[in-house]
């Protein structure tokens, strides 16, 4: 028997030295791959769509020129306004309310009454096109941006192309401050010498002058792929990306998208929505021992008591975000058919979301820090394009899915990143947070003051830090 059994036995060692090698090289194999995946950068998916309206053409390509544009008004559309301005209708406010139960009524007429006797639109369309105006058709609707480039360019300094997007309910007119202290920096005071940049600000599709999209479904990805587009038909293949609000949304989406392409992320917002035990422990340990959770005084004084600030002034400012992520349509309607209704809608973001103690001021504060120039050639960009329904529309595609099975909420973001934390900014988010999504974040910087409206408001303070983070990515 024990004769029989070697040829057996001889077969079975034969057998072990193929598999041993085999099986190790398998187990090898997964490991390095399994190595290699946890460092290999997840994008997410550029894809492709079709919003314009009817069914995508199955024949002919979309027409990719580039079209200079102006914004252009007229005697019917001024006389229209002014009809509607003087039929308004107005429910006097509770003594004492100030602007706690929204836009005070009293300090309303008085901004209506200006919009109607001295407000000159036409002046602030001579205004709005100071810079270069262009359209462009992606994904079947149009594409409204400015392109304004520097004047001057000394030797041997590199233009920056820079995108910088706008959130609601802003336009691309809050950039308006900015964009002569970033393409001519030495002729304000800011002898930055070494970054000069060339700006592109476009309309997000379905405010002020780009088209609304046709079709359900269009977010903040689908929008930063039509921005990307829109880089690559001006004939960048990279670039600076700068958002604040939905800007920030988006900038951070094209980011997750094509990392190659994108040089540089600065921020003037960050939302982190991320929970779970270590966010608890990280806040109730934060008030105490914030050293032991990575939180800085500074961090300490903006985001304690947590309640009063995270959840209760939230609670009290997003009201609107409700109605807007279900039934955008419903209230929309009426602000597109009343300017008055329209500017306390706007306007009362303009206050509160600037500076939070503006709800206990009579006139929201809001002249303290702009013009009604300013304001109201805001408000006239929804007017004039009949924008505040698709523009509402954005936040139901946006907050209509699970926010954990959204693409982006799985990806990180790798690329170089530069937060500026305004002091009045709707949440702050500490730098130990922010570290979570943003893995290569080369300057973090708490802002002396400022708001939600960062560019609009404080558009020196802003431009500072674009500046500063560049300059670092640069040196890179």
């Amino acid at each position: 028997q024990t004769i029989l059994c070697l040829p057996r036995s001889f077969e079975y060692s034969q057998k072990n030295v193929v598999l041993v090698p085999v099986a190790a090289l398998g187990v090898g194999g997964i490991l390095v791959y399994w190595l290699r995946s946890r460092h290999k950068i997840k994008t997410i998916e550029m894809g492709d769509g079709w919003w314009g309206s009817g069914e995508r053409p199955l024949k002919g390509k979309e027409d990719e020129s580039i079209r200079p544009f102006k914004i252009e008004t007229s005697d019917k559309e001024i006389e229209d306004l002014h009809r509607r301005l003087e039929q308004a209708r107005y429910a006097p406010p509770l003594e004492g309310a100030a602007f706690h139960y929204g836009f005070n009524s009293s300090y309303l007429q008085k901004v209506v009454a200006y919009w109607r006797n001295q407000f000159d639109w036409r002046k602030q369309v001579e205004v709005l096109n100071k810079y270069p105006h262009f359209q462009t058709t992606i994904e079947g609707i149009t594409i409204h941006f400015i392109h304004v480039k520097p004047s001057y360019v000394p030797h041997g300094r590199a233009v920056q192309p820079l995108l910088m997007v706008h959130g609601w309910p802003g336009s691309f007119y809050e950039f308006y401050k900015i964009i002569p202290l970033l393409t001519e920096p030495a002729g304000h005071g800011l002898n930055e010498g070494d970054v000069v940049f060339e700006v592109i600000c476009p309309s997000i599709p379905g405010y002020g002058f780009s088209e609304a999209p046709h079709q359900k479904g269009f977010d903040t990805i689908a929008t930063a792929r039509i921005f990307h587009k829109l880089m690559n038909r001006l004939g960048f293949k990279e670039y600076y990306l700068q958002g604040g609000d939905w800007g920030s949304r988006i900038t951070i989406n094209m980011a997750q998208m094509l990392p190659q392409s994108v040089k540089g992320l600065h921020l003037n917002f960050v939302f982190i929505s991320r929970r779970g035990l270590r966010r608890m422990i990280s806040v109730m340990l934060g008030a105490y021992v914030p050293w032991l959770v990575g939180l800085t005084k500074e961090d300490v004084r903006r985001t304690y008591p947590f309640i009063q600030k995270n959840i209760y002034e939230i609670l009290r400012e997003s009201g609107y975000l409700h109605i807007q992520a279900t039934k955008p349509d419903t209230a929309g309607c009426g602000l597109n058919d009343s300017p008055v209704g329209l500017a306390a809608y706007i306007l009362e973001k303009f206050s509160t979301w600037t500076d939070k103690s503006f709800l206990h001021k009579d006139d929201g504060g809001l002249e303290s820090k702009y013009s009604l120039d300013e304001l109201l050639t805001n408000v006239m960009i929804y007017w004039v394009t009949s924008s505040i329904v698709s523009s509402m529309r954005f936040y139901k595609e946006n907050f209509s899915k699970d926010p954990s099975l959204i693409a982006d909420a799985r990806v990180g973001v790798y690329v170089p990143t530069g937060i500026a934390a305004f002091p009045q900014e709707l949440v702050h988010t500490p730098h130990a947070w922010a570290k979570e999504i943003f893995k290569n974040i080369i300057t973090y910087s708490y802002m002396p003051r400022g708001g939600h409206f960062a560019a609009f408001e404080e558009p020196k303070l802003l431009a500072q830090d674009i500046m500063q983070f560049v300059r670092k990515v640069e040196q890179l």
